[in-house]
């Protein structure tokens, strides 16, 4: 067994698709097929059941994907341990971002933490709030950056800066150039909103509870898992949309979007990591840079 191997044995699990897999890994289908093949051989089991065009984890399969994660973790944190010694030089980390922070709020910090340190290798990983609390606390993800408030005991949770949640509707809208709206508006319109698991949508739910509401209270017409596919319905139709300030404002600039009310809500970004994993110092250096911490002092978020 190889670390190749429970790397590709992992990607698979997660997207179980071998095609989209392997198209994440760069390497062929043929060879991701044949990696999760030599494992099964090997020891004699089944690590996926294949069901029609698809495949699925067995029990087998869901139970090593937990080891096989670990193994992983503590692969990358023994190398992170070399990098360190070569004094940031060189290395790699990987973060894990949920879609607002990742697409708007990160990547002008990222670029001035690779101007300081070109030799560190840095991917993204762009998920949901829930998947990326995950990630960090199965170990795939050395921080986390996320809008959503995170209660896990394993993780050490970081406040940053953060963004206003807007309530935004497109030039078709009967509500787009209304100065006063009716009391009952937000239950007069219909809604697209972000998939259960974003923190965008648990942002939504906590306003309208202090406004005495709920979710069911709305008329969801659609559920996107994207904020530009959420803005572009927005724009193209008559429904509303809860959704970042960061996200919409040059829409608001150029009135393909407008806004209702003023600032529906505010939120706090939050970092995120593993409380007992070793924080290396390309770690402790990208929090320096994004949030302003002392890299000299890297114990806690």
């Amino acid at each position: 067994m190889t670390l190749e191997q429970l790397r590709i044995f992992v990607a698979v699990a997660e997207k179980q698709h071998v095609t989209q897999a392997a198209r994440e890994l760069n390497l062929t289908q043929s060879a991701t097929s044949a990696a999760v093949a030599a494992l099964e051989a090997r020891y004699g089991i089944r690590l996926f059941d294949r069901v029609g065009r698809g495949i699925v984890l067995t029990q087998t399969g869901h139970i090593f994907l937990g080891e096989a994660r670990g193994v992983l973790a503590r692969a990358r944190s023994a190398e992170q341990a070399l990098h360190d010694l070569a004094g940031l030089k060189t290395g790699k980390l990987t973060l894990a971002s949920s879609q607002t922070v990742a697409n708007y709020w990160l990547p002008p910090r990222l670029q001035a933490f690779q101007a300081a340190y070109p030799g560190i290798e840095v991917s993204v990983r762009i998920s949901n709030t829930e998947r990326v609390a995950s990630d960090v606390r199965d170990g795939t993800a050395d921080i986390g950056f996320v809008e959503g408030e995170i209660d896990d005991g394993a993780l050490a949770v970081r406040r940053l800066d953060g963004d206003a949640l807007v309530i935004v509707v497109g030039p078709r809208h009967p509500f787009a150039r209304q100065r006063k709206l009716p009391p009952d508006w937000m239950t007069r319109t219909s809604w697209i909103l972000r998939e259960s698991g974003s923190g965008t949508r648990a942002m939504l739910e906590a306003a309208l509870k202090k406004r005495g509401l709920k979710l069911a209270d709305l008329n969801v017409q659609l559920v996107l898992a994207s904020n530009e596919a959420i803005r572009s319905a927005v724009e193209a139709g008559t429904s509303a949309a809860a959704i970042s300030n960061l996200v919409v404002e040059k829409a608001i600039a150029t009135k393909t979007l407008f806004r209702l009310e003023g600032e529906f809500a505010q939120r706090s970004f939050y970092a995120i990591r593993h409380k007992e994993r070793h924080v290396s110092k390309a770690e402790a250096a990208l929090m320096s840079r994004v949030v302003g911490q002392r890299a000299a002092s890297p114990q806690v978020l």
